[in-house]
């Protein structure tokens, strides 16, 4: 049967990534999905990085049920109760002046969205963003997404420049003593990207932790100076917390640790916990110059109740179940586990990342840390056997790098279970047991 259903796949469906996952997935509770073969996989993904509330919270499910029964589109230019009280919940959980929103459906929408207020606001065209960005596939977003996907397409959006992407691992910026300089880095890709401004720079937009470049978390004190330099500059700082919003870090949002708050924030994935929901949250200055200058982001899908109802609802749950503490404190575990795998085998050359969502860079030697994209493949490969579904950077030359991201919900043995599996495929794919396979 499932042949052919990989024969129908290849005939009827366009290919727009890597390969599939070579398993058909029939459904999901919790911390797992499950193959037509009933076999759990312990989704150390959490869905596309979104579900942070598990699958089929029974939350999600009464809402969605009721949702869709009673009211779930409207015409565009129409408003319902969900939609206020989802801007009014957001706007209680950020500091000012964030506190105006606009509710979408997906992560490159509202950065979309984002970059064209930024542009509005400030009379420029120029978007600086990190050079292993991912801001999303429409024309906007993806312009200003260095990681992958430029080719082949024709001229990407003009003005978009590039940063060198704070890799503390990795960054040939050192201080005397070894350690990573990071100021320096910043001050010379600011330095490139004056060189290259044609006088027109309008905004910076990055992640507070590069998640499909490789779980890069920017160290304590440069949100900050790169707020500065953004200000010095009159360009203004749009954070993309996809990924990092909504607890995941054990902050509500990833920027809280800084205690730096951006003139623009996008929201999707968590916010949906696994539904398209997408939001763009800025200060009323900026609304009110754009409104007057005209904004439009007229879509099909904006406002939309249903999903609005959705985004309440994990709101709701985030707080009476505590997930933002829970993230910190599971996190703190995982940690602890990983730089356990660190310590142990020479192939895992660093971890990084906040809460739960963190990352596993395999090199195949700790002194050159050359990447180890093949091993990196066959360890994906051996965890699916054993039951775990783990994420790889796909990325040329970042191919050793996992992605953990767990549903906030996730039990404390299904944590350390996880983390077990993936030990024990590491330890195998070392031993030659399952290489060739993969």
């Amino acid at each position: 049967m499932d042949t052919t259903f990989w024969d129908d796949a290849d005939r009827l469906l366009i290919r727009y990534g890597p390969s599939f996952t070579p398993r058909v997935i029939e459904r999901a509770s919790g911390a797992y999905v499950f193959d037509r073969q009933g076999t759990p996989i312990l989704d150390f993904t959490s869905g596309q990085m979104s579900s942070i509330l598990g699958h089929a919270h029974p939350d999600i499910v009464s809402t969605v049920s009721s949702a869709v029964a009673s009211l779930d589109h409207l015409f565009s230019g129409m408003l319902s109760a969900p939609v206020l009280g989802l801007a009014g919940r957001l706007a209680e959980t950020l500091p000012a002046p964030l506190g105006k929103t606009m509710l979408l459906s997906t992560g490159a929408e509202a950065n979309e969205a984002a970059i064209k207020l930024a542009k509005l606001f400030t009379g420029r065209y120029e978007i600086v963003s990190f050079d292993r960005s991912w801001h999303g596939m429409t024309q906007g977003a993806a312009s200003a997404t260095f990681s992958a996907g430029r080719r082949g397409y024709g001229p990407p959006t003009p003005g978009n420049l590039a940063l060198p992407s704070p890799n503390a691992y990795r960054s040939p910026f050192r201080a005397p003593d070894g350690s990573y300089d990071w100021e320096a880095e910043l001050a010379y890709g600011f330095a490139l990207v004056d060189q290259q401004s044609a006088g027109s720079l309008a905004a910076c937009l990055v992640e507070p932790i590069l998640s499909s470049g490789g779980i890069l978390e920017l160290p304590p004190g440069y949100l900050r100076r790169l707020k500065e330099m953004c200000e010095e500059r009159g360009m203004l700082l749009i954070l993309d917390e996809a990924q990092t919003g909504l607890g995941r870090t054990g902050d509500m949002y990833a920027f809280e640790r800084d205690g730096v708050t951006p003139d623009i924030l996008t929201l999707s994935k968590t916010l949906g916990a696994g539904l398209p929901l997408a939001a763009v949250v800025t200060s009323a200055e900026i609304e009110q110059i754009c409104h007057d200058r005209g904004f439009l982001f007229y879509t099909t899908h904006v406002s939309d109740p249903l999903a609005a109802a959705v985004g309440l609802t994990v709101l709701d749950v985030i707080e009476r179940e505590r997930l933002v503490a829970r993230a910190a404190r599971l996190g703190a575990q995982l940690t602890e586990r990983l730089m356990a795998l660190r310590d142990s085998y020479d192939v895992v050359g660093d971890i990084r990342g906040r809460g739960l969502l963190q990352g596993l860079e395999l090199v195949t030697d700790k002194e050159t840390k050359a990447p180890a994209d093949a091993l990196g493949n066959a360890v994906t490969a051996a965890c699916l056997e054993r039951g775990l579904h783990m994420n790889i950077v796909q990325l040329p030359g970042m191919g050793g790098i996992f992605r953990i991201a767990p549903p906030l919900t996730i039990g404390e043995d299904d944590l350390h279970a996880g983390v077990d599996i993936l030990e024990a495929s590491l330890k195998a794919v070392l031993d030659g047991q399952s290489f060739a396979s993969a």
